[in-house]
């Protein structure tokens, strides 16, 4: 029996669950650092890994629903079209910041005080983009309340 073609609402589904797989492992980690003593080093470092495995997944959700060649055919009438479109942008987003935080904190050798004011406001600007993410998940998952 041939696989059924991916359609581009399967692609947007597919990206939903990501993001918000995605929002729900940062949280996670977010919460073992915050409560000190709640978690030991090593659940914490088990935890980003975690979270960065859900960001490459993110991405890879992200670059085949941009890369599907059925956007002009899903007609923009449809509200879970404008709410994907919301969403793929909010991924796009997040997803360059948290790079961009990645190479800036790989670069940091000399710790003055303007490169951890710039890192510290890549660092913010990352969460601000994690949360866009998570409203735009949470509008998404209103165009289609049938998704787990």
């Amino acid at each position: 029996m041939p696989a059924r073609a991916s359609s581009l609402k399967d692609k947007a589904d597919a990206l939903y669950r990501a993001a918000a797989e995605c929002h729900r492992r940062h949280a996670r980690y977010s919460s073992l650092v915050d409560k000190e003593g709640e978690g030991s080093d090593e659940e914490q470092r088990e935890a980003l890994e975690m979270a960065f495995i859900s960001d490459d997944a993110l991405a890879t959700a992200m670059t085949a629903y941009e890369t599907a060649k059925d956007h002009v055919d899903a007609g923009n009438s449809e509200e879970w079209w404008h709410k994907s479109n919301m969403l793929w942008h909010a991924s796009k987003e997040y997803i360059r910041r948290h790079a961009n935080c990645e190479g800036m904190s790989k670069r940091l050798r000399k710790q003055s005080r303007t490169r951890l004011a710039e890192l510290t406001l890549s660092f913010d600007l990352e969460a601000s983009a994690l949360l866009a993410l998570k409203m735009a998940t949470d509008a998404y998952r209103t165009a289609r309340p049938e998704l787990e």
